[in-house]
């Protein structure tokens, strides 16, 4: 691969906020190499029309539930909550074949693409056949999302899944869940299996499930394991009150206090959801340097309920965005979900703003999304800055939710102004990056077909 021309601007977010005529150039790697601003077009520059923006994360995904994304919006019963939407949900999860989840994927990442994300955090836990017995290759599962990245341009950071049990006081998982089982030699093979393919962009950490799906035993086993790499630990946490009233039970403590108390966490860890947090345990997340990843959209679909956004804010946590169940599949709409929900349940406007040290709502967030989502995903640095890999957005200044916005106003327009995906280019790795939606789309609906039409 051969440098591409550099790129020249008219306006840029760069470290600490906008800048005029800003001179972009990615190396043959796809990584900036120098990014110099207030300065006039090159010859030889390719000059772009409308400003520019980072790319971002998407911090937590499980790709095989856009699948399921429109159908359990039907009451089934007096009473529907994440435990009875959970248990539909297995519907997807026990049919999907590798060669559908590949068709799923291409589709979604397409999407995430168009939605402002070029890289993606797949907490993947969908591993054996549809008998819940391990595949002759092991990692059939893992390749099918690996190359739906591939094959759409997106970078991902697969997070193969510790999985072991179905509650605090089970010793085994369900029937309904063996397609999930993993052991830790099981997970640390699936990293080590997804490294050695030494796809572009591509890379590998692991997770834990949840407190009520890992013994303390065997989640000290993995973290032993994991002395020395540096790539991302994730987990879901306190995302309902029902786990944190059984984590109390089983252990005496909440989920977040007791993970705080018995794991050494550090910057690579990442707490998925931390819906329910006290003030305490917020600054004993603080102190260890782990992240939070929020899925607004997902949360509020499920109803989890809101976090306190306000108090990891001041804390000073690392913060990302997540698509998890891919109810929404566009960064600007997660963000104003979650502001919208603080705004509702505070009953004040701009609640992630502070004055006057940074007033503007939508770019205070991203100003943490940005460098969270990185360390979400294991990439540092990351943005439009020297060393960091190149990828860009640029924006549609015609896009309903943005024309005629006075400058500096753009990222009011992109997260409040409409749904609208206002993106007029996706570029990763220095690459421009245009999905191809027709052919993708069109598997995706077969595959839908075959996974549901028996089951409507």
């Amino acid at each position: 691969m051969t440098a591409s021309p550099p790129l020249w601007a008219p306006r840029a977010w760069l470290p600490g906020g906008w800048r005029e005529r800003v001179l972009l150039q990615a190396n043959a790697q796809g990584v900036w190499d120098q990014i110099t601003p207030d300065t006039e077009a090159p010859a030889g520059a390719t000059v772009l029309p409308n400003p520019v923006l980072p790319g971002l994360v998407d911090a937590h995904s499980h790709a095989f539930q856009r699948a399921f994304v429109g159908l359990a919006e039907r009451l089934v019963g007096a009473q529907d909550d994440f435990w009875s939407w959970r248990d539909r949900m297995y519907g997807v999860a026990l049919r999907i074949t590798p060669e559908q989840l590949h068709a799923v994927a291409c589709h979604l990442y397409g999407e995430l693409l168009q939605g402002g994300y070029t890289q993606v955090c797949e907490f993947h836990y969908l591993h054996h056949d549809l008998e819940g017995k391990p595949y002759t290759d092991t990692l059939a599962m893992s390749r099918a999302l690996a190359q739906a990245a591939s094959d759409t341009g997106i970078g991902l950071t697969l997070l193969p899944v510790l999985y072991e049990r179905a509650g605090f006081n089970q010793t085994a998982l369900r029937d309904d869940q063996q397609r999930f089982a993993t052991q830790v030699d099981d997970v640390l093979a699936l990293r080590d299996g997804l490294r050695a393919l030494h796809l572009p962009h591509i890379s590998a950490g692991v997770a834990i499930h949840s407190l009520r799906a890992a013994a303390l035993d065997s989640m000290h086993a993995l973290v032993q394991a994991l002395h020395g790499d540096p790539a991302p630990i994730h987990i879901h946490i306190a995302e309902q009150t029902g786990e944190v009233q059984d984590c109390l039970a089983a252990t005496g403590a909440r989920p977040i206090e007791w993970l705080t108390q018995e794991m050494p966490l550090d910057a690579r860890w990442q707490l998925v959801h931390a819906t329910h947090a006290t003030p305490q345990e917020i600054q004993a997340v603080s102190a260890t340097g782990a992240g939070v990843v929020l899925c607004p959209g997902t949360e509020a679909n499920l109803g989890d309920g809101l976090c306190d956004l306000p108090g990891w804010l001041a804390a000073g946590v690392p913060l990302a965005l997540g698509s998890d169940s891919q109810v929404i599949r566009s960064w600007p709409e997660e963000l104003r979900w979650l502001e919208y929900g603080q705004r509702l349940n505070l009953r004040r406007r701009n609640v992630a703003a502070t004055w006057p040290a940074a007033p503007a709502t939508a770019s205070h967030l991203l100003s943490r999304m940005w460098p969270g989502g990185a360390q979400a995903a294991g990439l540092s640095p990351w943005g439009l800055r020297p060393g960091a890999r190149a990828d860009l957005l640029l924006l549609n200044m015609q896009d309903a939710a943005l024309l005629g916005l006075p400058h500096g106003r753009e990222l009011d327009g992109l997260v409040f102004a409409a749904p609208t995906r206002p993106f007029a280019g996706v570029m990763v790795a220095g690459r421009w990056i245009t999905p191809c939606v027709e052919t993708p789309a069109r598997r995706f609906e077969a595959s839908l077909r075959e996974l549901w039409q028996a089951h409507a």
